[in-house]
């Protein structure tokens, strides 16, 4: 029943794809998302090396046998990586699946992605967006909508708009996010015209999620009125929860704080030291407003699993 062109493309279980969570990405949590049946992304954009990078995938590949991704990012970053080194070990380890994320289309790293027989998903805002990469040979395109968590694109339109906007517009199969947290979500953007659903917020309350229990517990109680805008004076506007980091960065914004500042308020080490510290208040958290619908702690695997079983249900409930 959810057979689709993601999941015979991908080779993956279930149509869905695991969201790349900066600083949280990593080895194990990808390979769970993997072997739970989705896809899971590893964030390279927090290995500040070639020789990290490449142990992580090393350890990527060692706790999975099940696909997966790499996910490059090009948006502006306070301590900007080689993508090219991080292209190379890609190639050289195997990966088969590679997610570019960014402001624009990486044009000079396509034809490296398409000798190395890597299969190309590129995330992007909207129409003209996803036509562009189309045109560029993109194997799959991504696009998330206002409600999610992470960066939320410059046009502020929602799930319901975006992914059907995007699907009669091109020909390329289609994943789709923003808001999805459950199985209803799940037949919710299928319906719409994705292929899969791109799920990133629900998976931070998950038992492999490498955060403390005090976050964890902290984003239980939230609900979808907890989170608010970054970024969007500097051009990269991002979703986030709302704690006493976000608004403090807002506050800076609010006084015409430069590019360099905004970026340094919401730096990825004061995000890690909250994942590890448990202290709620140090740093920022991507989160989509789908945050309101997390009420429990599974592993990915009954997640994933619940989610499907409910997709099922309501499947058969409009079918009849």
């Amino acid at each position: 029943m959810f057979e689709t062109k993601i999941t015979k493309m991908l080779s993956i279980k279930y149509p869905i794809i695991g969201g790349t969570m900066m600083s949280l990405a990593k080895p194990d949590f990808v390979a769970a998302i993997s072997n739970a049946g989705g896809l899971g992304i590893l964030a390279s954009a927090m290995y500040q090396s070639g020789e990290e990078f490449a142990h992580a995938i090393d350890q990527l590949q060692a706790a999975t046998d099940k696909p997966y991704a790499v996910n490059i990012n090009l948006v502006p970053m306070k301590k900007p990586v080689d993508n090219n080194v991080f292209i190379d070990i890609m190639t050289e380890k195997g990966v088969e699946i590679v997610e570019t994320s960014g402001h624009s289309a990486p044009k000079e790293m396509l034809e490296r992605f398409k000798e190395a027989g890597m299969t190309w998903m590129h995330k992007c805002v909207g129409v003209k967006y996803a036509l562009t990469v189309q045109k560029l040979g993109a194997d799959i395109v991504t696009v998330v909508g206002y409600e999610n968590g992470g960066a939320t694109g410059r046009f502020d339109t929602g799930t319901l708009v975006l992914i059907p906007s995007v699907r009669d517009a091109i020909d390329l199969p289609l994943i789709g996010g923003g808001g999805v947290s459950d199985g209803r979500g799940l037949v919710a953007v299928l319906a719409l015209g994705a292929d899969a659903a791109i799920i990133g917020t629900r998976l931070l309350l998950t038992r492999e999620c490498p955060m403390h229990d005090n976050v964890k517990q902290s984003l239980l109680n939230s609900t979808e009125l907890d989170t608010m805008l970054l970024m969007r004076s500097i051009g990269a506007t991002h979703r986030v929860w709302s704690n006493q980091a976000a608004q403090e960065c807002l506050e800076l914004e609010k006084s015409g704080a430069d590019l360099d500042e905004v970026i340094s308020a919401v730096a990825g080490d004061k995000a890690r030291r909250m994942f590890e510290t448990g202290d709620i208040t140090c740093g920022t958290l991507s989160c989509g407003q789908g945050i309101g619908l997390v009420h429990d702690i599974p592993t990915v695997k009954e997640l994933f699993d619940n989610i499907m079983a409910q997709a099922k249900e309501i499947a058969g409930q409009l079918s009849n």
